[in-house]
């Protein structure tokens, strides 16, 4: 399973700011996926892809077109990223969803 965390560096965040938050915690430090920098595909790289069109209606959930497109409900953030919408509540009804396919060439083009 591709996650997009899997090449995310991880860093040790032990600021004084959140000391009170590590004593709740029992905890010295926590450990934090640095945010990571996105990287859109270029038109010559979808190109390179098949790109189907989908328009986005009531019951409609990025999950869920993950789950019927490629298989895994878990991959909605690669048609999140493709459409730059990061969450459903950012697509509105009747908005063309672009999907990308097949994922391992989307997964390359996005340098997962």
């Amino acid at each position: 399973m591709t996650s997009r965390y899997d090449n995310v560096p991880v860093g040790i965040n032990d600021l004084p700011q959140y000391k009170q938050l590590f004593k709740e915690r029992n905890v010295k430090f926590i450990k934090q996926f640095f945010t990571p920098s996105i990287y859109h595909p270029t038109e010559d790289e979808i190109k390179n892809l098949k790109v189907q069109n989908h328009i986005w209606g009531i019951n409609d959930r990025m999950y869920k077109l993950a789950n019927k497109h490629y298989g895994d409900a878990k991959l909605w953030w690669i048609i999140a990223w493709f459409n730059l919408k990061p969450t459903d509540a950012h697509i509105k009804l009747g908005d063309v969803i672009y999907i990308p396919s097949p994922v391992e060439d989307v997964l390359k083009v996005f340098k997962v």
